[in-house]
């Protein structure tokens, strides 16, 4: 079953606890994030309100008890994207309450049997997976129906192996590498 526009809305608001992603792109492709993603390689400043619906959102979650969070893949060097994301993105993100967590596998994959497909995982038994294209285009968004077991797999060994944000930047230094 595909997930668009409202329905897509409805399903993740519906979560009751949890709310997490494996996030395993280099790039993605956003029509509403261009101009920001270009104003960023130009070397303007972050606008005030950049992200703040998402951050209303998150807020939100917050404050009722829910949890939301995610797992970054990257390999170095990071993508203009990624440095993007890592400037303006995550930080905000995590000021409103998301628990953001990055796993490098530039020198290693670790043997670690990870999906390369990005997903969403609501209260540890619905996943959707979201589909893009190789330039990060998103194609749609697709209900998993069936067993989520390996999904739950997957969420495990990448928390495990993966480190906060704020720890990531810290050890391995400047983000625009």
């Amino acid at each position: 079953m595909l997930l668009d526009g409202d329905e897509w809305r409805k399903a993740f608001d519906a979560h009751q606890r949890e709310a997490w992603r494996f996030e395993a792109q280099p790039v993605y492709t956003m029509p509403r994030e261009a101009e920001n993603v270009a104003r960023f390689l130009r070397g303007e400043p972050k606008p005030d309100d950049h992200n703040a619906r998402w951050h209303e959102r998150v807020r939100g979650y917050v404050a009722s008890g829910r949890r939301i969070g995610r797992v970054r893949i990257v390999r170095r060097p990071l993508t203009d994207y990624q440095r993007y994301q890592f400037s303006w993105g995550i930080p905000g993100n995590i000021r409103a309450g998301e628990d953001i967590r990055i796993l490098d596998v530039t020198r290693e994959d670790y043997g670690l049997p990870l999906t390369a497909t990005d997903w969403w995982m609501f209260d540890e038994c619905r996943v959707v997976r979201l589909n893009f294209r190789s330039d990060g285009t998103q194609i749609n968004r697709e209900l998993v129906a069936g067993d989520v077991s390996p999904y739950r797999e997957w969420k495990r060994i990448a928390q495990a192996h993966s480190v906060p944000f704020a720890e990531y930047v810290k050890t391995e230094g400047d983000i625009r590498a």
